[in-house]
């Protein structure tokens, strides 16, 4: 069974939680405003991608080798071919009014064998940022989105103790490189569906979750220290991929051990869970994302969560985005321009009961491969990989909804989103359901 990690990742703790808290009685809430203020002209609005799932063209690395290794895999083929493609594509962004582009520069493009760096890997990554910049635009970069060169693949990856220090040379290296154009930095995408995917894959032993994650936890705290050397008032994370009703038990140990340098919490938020919805959760197939729930209002919950583990601390909604199955209409109705100003609604909920939310970036400007599947569409703009050679990028609606988001800082003060609030969300188990967020009346 094929199983695609945007992003539900561990279900299974998912529906045990729900089904302990599905009895819990909503409490009073909390009044809701009548009117939103805008975001405001320092607000980051962006869109999302990486390195291997969109360039094309890729080098020799673990992912290369999974997909060969997979036949129930779609073959890969060159993704969007954003590798020739990416001036087009971020003028695509640019026309989008927003500020941030968040890009990976993948390990195995620029060490294609170990202690050698290519001069070429880097001039690619050079023109993609030169053409963000010039576009206004401040890049977000992701060090590590679960691609590694093949020859790392070759010494066991993050099984192989070696490794860390491998991963610090190159991060290193890229981090010389660009530090001086400012970026916002990822360090690692989402550590714990990194950690599954290479479970599910063979890159990891079963024996090895706790290793790997405690790798990654060095990996990025010394490069953390790194970048501030090179970079100093540096914007460092490392996202999680947000799992309703159960995130403290999937995302907490990482969390525990880079709690100290993240200057900001990077937050991925794709799906809701509610007592009605856990049978989408128990019976889903893990290759159809379409078929999950939504539910917008939980991206308050999510931000809420995470603004009372870290008070103060700034908030980046780094994914958020709606699937739909080859770019046809949603069997819930919810289409991607409703879906985004419901999402951004919630953002602003969030920052008026003081919420430190400062970004906001769309998963993804175009559709792309999926990890191991082109069937999953997330793009503002739809690519129909598999049948059209010319890959041709196709509009959405949200296009212009979201056109009219970044022009405006937000959705209109007296807007109400299409879909209300979920009956006792469980999206942050208990507080979510006992504390409830309403609409004006």
């Amino acid at each position: 069974m094929r199983s695609h990690t945007r992003r539900p990742a561990h279900a299974t703790l998912a529906i045990a939680a729900a089904a302990l808290l599905a009895a819990a009685a909503p409490a009073a809430a909390t009044p809701a405003p009548t009117s939103l203020p805008a975001l405001g002209p320092d607000f980051s609005w962006g869109v999302a991608m990486s390195g291997f799932q969109s360039e094309g063209h890729a080098p020799d690395s673990n992912w290369v080798r999974y997909v060969a290794s997979h036949p129930d895999y779609d073959r890969y083929g060159d993704s969007v071919d954003f590798y020739d493609r990416y001036a087009s594509d971020i003028e695509l962004a640019k026309n989008l009014g927003i500020n941030t582009y968040r890009l990976g520069i993948e390990w195995a493009r620029i060490e294609p064998q170990p202690g050698v760096w290519d001069e070429n890997g880097f001039a690619f990554y050079d023109k993609v940022i030169a053409a963000i910049r010039a576009a206004g635009m401040r890049p977000m970069i992701t060090l590590d989105h679960w691609v590694y060169p093949g020859w790392e693949a070759d010494r066991g990856g993050w099984h192989n103790p070696g490794m860390l220090d491998d991963w610090l040379a190159n991060m290193r290296k890229v981090v010389d490189r660009y530090a001086g154009d400012d970026p916002y930095w990822v360090t690692i995408n989402e550590p714990f569906a990194y950690i599954l995917n290479e479970l599910r894959n063979g890159g990891l032993p079963a024996t090895d979750i706790l290793t790997m994650q405690d790798r990654l936890a060095a990996a990025h705290n010394t490069i953390y220290d790194y970048i501030h050397a090179a970079q100093p008032g540096a914007m460092v994370t490392s996202n999680v991929a947000y799992v309703p009703a159960a995130d403290p038990i999937v995302n907490g140990g990482m969390l525990d051990r880079i709690a100290a340098k993240l200057d900001y919490v990077g937050i991925d938020y794709y799906y809701g869970m509610s007592p009605d919805t856990v049978t989408q959760y128990s019976a889903f197939p893990q290759n159809a994302l379409w078929k999950l729930p939504l539910q917008a209002d939980g991206l308050y919950y999510a931000l809420r969560h995470f603004a009372q583990r870290f008070p103060g601390k700034p908030l980046y909604v780094v994914e958020n985005g709606m699937p739909t199955e080859n770019g046809q209409p949603r069997a819930d109705g919810y289409d991607r321009a409703d879906n985004l100003r419901d999402s951004v609604y919630w953002l602003q909920r969030a920052k008026a009961d003081g919420m430190n939310v400062i970004g906001y970036n769309y998963w993804s400007l175009t559709d792309n491969y999926e990890w191991g599947s082109y069937t999953p569409r997330f793009g503002l703009y739809t690519v129909d990989t598999l049948t059209d050679p010319s890959l041709t990028r196709r509009p959405t609606d949200a296009v212009d909804a979201y056109r009219a988001i970044t022009h405006d800082g937000g959705v209109p003060a007296s807007y109400l989103p299409t879909r209300p609030p979920t009956t006792c969300s469980i999206v942050d188990a208990l507080e979510s359901c006992t504390d409830p967020v309403t609409l004006p009346h």
